[in-house]
């Protein structure tokens, strides 16, 4: 699979990879830096206040994960109509993915203002301390209610950011996202701390920055979308005539719903995962969010190159060009990991100075400096994973996806953290190692899947 001749490509080649693959990776990029912002921020109001946050992130992290499942499924079928150059077919996926970030919002809504406090609550089990643990709940309850009014912007704004990029157009979604992140950051700045008259409002400021910076966003992406009707003529009768052919929306959901399933479920385990580690102490989860605060900014790699790769091979897909499209899958695959070597390299040489920024006790700072580490370390394993899912999803084989991706982590990561928190005295450093070595079985799976040719398949031909 990655002889010297499949996996060098030409310098067009990584142009037209990194032409879709920057954009994106600057969009993260600058969000992820502004989230770091925000939780340094938030960090510095106090411990209680940070975990409370990285509580709630946690369970929206499930929600978000679950609006990207939900529309990239239907975006499979998108960029393969865009290979293909059928308007009518993207107009019918764009209504199905609009009908379901409102329907997935609205049930997202509900559950997190009904449970989202009890579900918070598991996370403070180990705590003995009262009334730090009263503080956090008080602290995770008073920002997830402020910041569920963004639910429903964030999940239409993915629709028209998802669709842009599926059209090779990444560009405008990046914009909207830095106006979006500027937004954000002036608001955290005003509100958190009460500057210029404003009140001092900690974690609410925080996510009342955030609800304001999503609408804003997705604000600006519809704005320029509906300016720019002559070069993305699905537009044209996207809303005058809102119809889904029924047979047509019932084979987009036979794969598209796998994937939504996956997403979920993989989300829901990895945070079920963090509430398991928590409970080797009440000081792993402000360590956890300090790494993951880190990883989040140095992961942009490896995820900008998941979307290319979704992109690029599903527009190669629709258009026929099937054994160039098996070429361009190992390439891609190898250049993703040689990327996160050097992002892994950096998040290393970071990780005893990062934790510094952070107002809390030295022993979660220490803590959060070898997990960032073991992060770092793993890095090109992540990313070799990340790039043969998306290259197996392009082909729409979204159930074997989630057998890859979910199952392995309900099957696999979940059962042997469960274990070791449970019935070992391990320290939260070696549990993380363990857990984290069990990935080295789903590359060995990805590598044979990828090897295999199964993913081919031209799906509008099916339609």
């Amino acid at each position: 699979m990655f002889k010297k001749e499949n996996i060098l490509a030409t310098k067009s080649f990584y142009s037209k990879v990194l032409k879709v693959a920057i954009p994106i990776m600057i969009q993260n990029g600058i969000t992820n830096l502004v989230g770091m912002l925000d939780n340094i921020m938030v960090g510095q109001v106090g411990t209680n206040q940070m975990s409370g946050v990285a509580i709630v992130n946690q369970l929206l992290f499930v929600f978000y994960l679950m609006i990207f499942g939900g529309l990239a499924g239907i975006g499979i079928f998108t960029a393969q109509y865009v290979g293909r150059g059928d308007d009518e077919g993207i107009r019918i996926t764009v209504r199905m993915k609009i009908l379901m970030a409102l329907i997935l919002s609205g049930l997202g809504l509900i559950f997190f203002l009904t449970k989202g406090v009890d579900l918070a609550s598991l996370w403070l089990t180990k705590s003995s301390d009262k009334a730090s643990m009263n503080e956090t709940l008080n602290a995770a309850r008073n920002y997830l209610f402020t910041i569920c009014i963004s639910l429903i912007p964030f999940a239409i704004g993915q629709v028209y950011s998802g669709t842009l990029r599926e059209c090779g157009e990444t560009l405008t979604p990046m914009k909207a996202g830095i106006v979006a992140i500027v937004v954000n950051l002036i608001g955290n700045y005003l509100l958190i701390y009460g500057k210029f008259g404003l009140p001092k409002l900690g974690v609410v400021g925080a996510a009342t920055a955030t609800v304001i910076s999503r609408f804003v966003e997705v604000i600006y992406v519809v704005v320029w979308l509906s300016k720019n009707k002559a070069r993305y003529s699905f537009i044209k009768g996207l809303y005058s005539r809102f119809y889904i052919p029924l047979d047509v929306a019932k084979k987009i959901l036979l794969k598209a719903w796998p994937l939504l399933l996956n997403e979920t479920l993989w989300s829901l385990g990895n945070t079920v995962l963090s509430q398991q580690y928590s409970r080797l102490g009440f000081s792993v989860v402000a360590a956890f969010n300090i790494h993951s605060t880190l990883a989040n900014v140095c992961n942009i790699g490896f995820i900008a190159l998941g979307d290319a790769i979704a992109i690029i091979l599903g527009q190669g897909l629709g258009s026929g060009k099937l054994e160039k499209t098996r070429e361009e899958a190992n390439k891609l695959i190898v250049f993703s990991v040689e990327v996160c070597i050097i992002m892994g390299l950096v998040m290393f040489s970071l990780s005893n100075v990062f934790p510094m920024l952070y107002k809390t006790e030295n022993e979660i700072k220490q803590m959060a400096s070898s997990l960032i580490k073991i992060g770092a370390i793993f890095m090109p394993v992540y990313a070799f994973e990340n790039a043969s899912y998306f290259t197996i999803r392009s082909g729409g084989k979204t159930f074997i996806t989630f057998l890859f991706d979910a199952g392995f982590v309900w099957v696999c990561s979940l059962p042997l953290a469960f274990v070791i928190t449970h019935f070992t005295k391990v320290d939260i450093i070696t549990a993380f190692i363990i857990v984290q070595s069990a990935e080295f079985i789903k590359c060995v799976v990805a590598y044979l899947m990828v090897k295999s040719g199964m993913w081919i398949h031209d799906l509008t031909q099916e339609i």
